[in-house]
């Protein structure tokens, strides 16, 4: 039977990525590193998508996503940066639930993972408007292919609409499956401030307090 720590962890993240880790290198299910990210419009209207976690970065704390910058998700995260999610791995009977601050990444990050991607999806970010209306599946292969057309002979750059995020991590809790519902359950909270600016203005997260286990 696995449990957390009897003597929690003070960073709750070295454990967090083992877990990803792991998943990851199981492969128990086809996509491991995704989770459900859940943001908030401007209206109060919350809503949630599947997303794949690409990176997590125990120090200083966040993990990173990358997506269309002019997809619905972003226009919530532009009036409201504070997000949850939600990692499963049934096969582990393992879940991670956290919430955070998002932040662009780096355009050179974003860069280099746009270059890292196969040649029809680096074309797909740039033929798709995510989120956009379209006349039919038909209308959209047709942008599809106006658009390999028009990179047939130059590689594909990053669409300055497309690149990553950073998910500041703000809270995280780890849970367990166990028998008869008694599963074990802990939670860990710290603050994050967001520079007031784009820009390269450095975040200085807080120190991470646990805050003990919880009842299922």
């Amino acid at each position: 039977m696995e449990l957390l720590p009897e003597n929690l962890p003070a960073n709750p993240l070295p454990l967090t990525k083992l877990w990803l880790d792991e998943a990851m290198q199981e492969r128990a299910q086809p996509n491991p590193n995704s989770m459900s990210l859940a943001t908030v419009n401007e209206r109060g209207q919350p809503s949630v998508r599947v997303v794949l976690c690409k990176d997590l970065i125990i120090d200083p704390g966040y993990l990173v996503l990358y997506t269309n910058y002019l997809s619905a998700k972003s226009a919530d995260i532009d009036k409201n940066p504070n997000v949850a999610f939600v990692m499963h791995w049934d096969s582990k009977g393992r879940q991670v639930r956290g919430e955070g601050l998002m932040i662009k990444s780096p355009a050179k990050e974003s860069d280099a993972y746009f270059l890292s991607r196969h040649r029809g999806s680096r074309i797909g970010a740039w033929a798709s408007l995510q989120s956009q209306g379209i006349s039919s599946r038909d209308a959209l292969e047709q942008q599809f292919a106006e658009t390999n057309a028009r990179f047939a002979d130059t590689a594909v750059p990053r669409p300055p609409h497309w690149g990553g995020y950073r998910l500041w991590f703000t809270a995280i809790e780890l849970w367990l499956n166990l028998e008869s519902r008694l599963h074990d359950r802990a939670r860990w909270e710290r603050s994050v401030q967001l520079p007031e600016q784009a820009g390269p203005s450095p975040i200085k997260p807080g120190q991470w307090r646990c805050r003990g286990r919880l009842q299922p």
